[in-house]
Order: structure tokens, then C-alpha cells, then sequence
């Protein structure tokens, strides 16, 4: 994308992702046993618990691409006083500071719980494929722009 104007779309994911250009998170990224949905999903929860333990609203996230985790976070809403940490914003906000990129196509966003409208219009603005949340592993399908 060197020398191209970026997309209205990218421009607006980079801005509600706050991803700052370079910018790459220092610990890797533990892969789980299983590389497909179940794993995933139970790193989302792993992610929960630490919400948990951390004091802050029980919800984790995950984002995962060709068989692996590229972003992964609790809520942080409390312990960072941001209304707008929930896990899914800080699991895509990871997932595009390691990458150094703010667009996540062809990515899943694994959750222990439904999306949040503000999460699922983050998740429309990087490109997500797909949103899957809950133990039962819930398809919520592509993420959509919808009215609050």
C-alpha cells in the first residue's frame, strides 16, 4: 500500500483501533495445542479469567488467522479506566500492533461473549471475516454497522 492513499475504511479502522504506525507488541503469542475453533475459543476464556483475576469485567478475546492467534486480550474497562477496553477492541488492537497494520482481513474474532455494537463496528472497520463467540462457539457471522 507504499504510495497509495489509504482507503476511507482503513483510515477509520486505524483510528478506532489506534494503532500507531510500526507499532508492534513485544510478547509473542503462545499458539494453542489445538489450532482450529475449540482452542481458540478456550484461550478467549483463558483471557476472560485473567479479566477476572485482574479485577476488571469477566470478557476475553482472541483474533485468529490461517490457524493461528495474531491478537489476544482481556477487558481492561476497569483496571485502565476506558470505557472503550473491552477485550474484542484490545484483542484488534493487538492483533494490528503486532501486525503493524490496522487491516485484519481474512481474521476471526473469537469471544467469550456477543460482540458489543462498538466492538462489532471495529471489527467491520479491520475487516474481520467472521465473529464467533461463547463456549457453544456461536457464529455471529460477518460484522455489520448497525444504529445503537
Amino acid at each position: 500500500m507504499t504510495g497509495t492513499k489509504p482507503s476511507r475504511r482503513a483510515a477509520i479502522a486505524g483510528a478506532l483501533l489506534g494503532v500507531a504506525a510500526g507499532a508492534r507488541a513485544e510478547t509473542p503469542i503462545v499458539q494453542p495445542p489445538q489450532p482450529e475453533a475449540r482452542g481458540f475459543m478456550a484461550r478467549a476464556f483463558d483471557m476472560r479469567r485473567k479479566a477476572e483475576a485482574a479485577g476488571d469485567q469477566g470478557y476475553g478475546a482472541v483474533v485468529a488467522r490461517e490457524g493461528r492467534i495474531i491478537g489476544q486480550a482481556p477487558s481492561a474497562v476497569v483496571t485502565r479506566q476506558d470505557p472503550t477496553a473491552h477485550a474484542e477492541m484490545e484483542a484488534l488492537r493487538d492483533a494490528a500492533s503486532r501486525l503493524g497494520r490496522r487491516d485484519l482481513a481474512g481474521a476471526v474474532l473469537y469471544s467469550s461473549s456477543r460482540p458489543c455494537p462498538m466492538c462489532e463496528a471495529a471489527a467491520y472497520w479491520a475487516g474481520i471475516e467472521r465473529m464467533i463467540h461463547g463456549e457453544g462457539l456461536t457464529d455471529a457471522g460477518r460484522p455489520r454497522l448497525t444504529r445503537c
